[in-house]
């Protein structure tokens, strides 16, 4: 078994437990850029390897309270026959080396719409005004079977979008919907996605045991570790260093010269630092009210005895 391939599902893990994306959209890409492994048999073992790892976050999450179920049925009524109908399509195909070349540049366009729909989130929800309250969800039916397919289909070929795709979109639907309840509805979804897109491709016998072995062993610990630091970790620390890898391995995956790849690296981490500096100044300008946070874990407070 490698080790290097384990921690690198380590490091998966831990982001994927922090923030509830990153899992295809980062292990495929490291398997087939850094370990050799021909794309088809990197989207089959990373989604084996997900079907095992999200139920970890997905049990948090339902523990908690933070999975909306109505979403969750929709959503699993459209991805999980579609995910397999993505696996035929992959296999219906072929896998020569034009379909090898045709799935990387599927799956580095699928990042670029993921790193594009994570800035996309993060600029509107710093433009929202926190609320004291949320405001009960309701559910449309049509359009979230509609994303489930989708996603589910892109699932089905590339292992991408359980987590970063459908989140986005799942916040374009329903812009009010909490951040922590976005997360926890999409890792309890994913769960049959990516068991319906794990089983097609067995059953075509694309799993590769060992590689999914070696994932899970460094996945399953990282995701529990990243489960418990979640609550400490800055969110938009994590949120930029999740884009800035999507940015990277897209373009690694659309065959841009590795320089090039630096250079636009380099200035995706340069805008960030300059974004957050810029809002950090202007949240501790003069008569700018800071950010309302949500108090959490909070102690009761103390009851006082009043004598006569």
């Amino acid at each position: 078994m490698d080790l290097t391939m384990a921690l690198a599902g380590l490091g998966v893990g831990i982001v994927v437990g922090l923030t509830g994306m990153g899992g295809g959209a980062l292990m495929t890409p490291i398997l087939v850029l850094f370990f050799g492994v021909p794309p088809i048999a990197a989207v089959s073992s990373d989604l084996a390897a997900s079907a095992i790892m999200k139920p970890f976050g997905g049990f948090v999450h339902a523990r908690r309270g933070t999975v909306n179920w109505r979403l969750v049925a929709w959503l699993c009524a459209g991805s999980v026959p579609s995910a397999f109908l993505g696996v035929l399509l992959l296999r219906l195909i072929g896998d020569d080396a034009a379909t090898q070349h045709a799935i990387k540049i599927a799956l580095g366009v699928a990042l670029l719409l993921a790193a594009a729909g994570l800035v996309l989130k993060a600029w509107t929800g710093r433009r929202r005004p926190a609320e004291a309250a949320p405001e009960p969800i309701r559910v449309r039916p049509l359009p979230t079977l509609a994303l489930g397919v989708v996603g589910g289909l892109v699932v089905g070929l590339t292992s991408v979008g359980s987590g970063s795709l459908i989140i986005v979109i799942l916040l374009a639907i329903y812009p009010k919907l909490r951040a922590n309840d976005v997360v926890g509805t999409d890792l309890v979804q994913a769960i049959p996605l990516v068991l319906s897109a794990a089983l097609g491709h067995a059953l075509f016998g694309d799993l590769h045991l060992d590689i999914t072995g070696a994932v899970l062993l460094g996945s399953i610990p990282g995701v529990l570790l990243g489960a418990r630091i979640s609550s400490r970790a800055p969110v938009a620390l994590i949120r930029t260093a999740l884009v800035v890898v999507l940015l990277a391995s897209a373009l690694k995956l659309l065959d841009v010269p590795t320089a090039a790849v630096g250079v636009i690296t380099g200035v995706a981490v340069l805008a960030a630092a300059v974004t957050a500096v810029v809002a950090r100044v202007r949240g501790a300008a003069p008569g700018t009210p800071a950010p309302v946070e949500p108090v959490t874990n909070a102690r009761p407070a103390r009851a006082e005895l009043v004598r006569d």
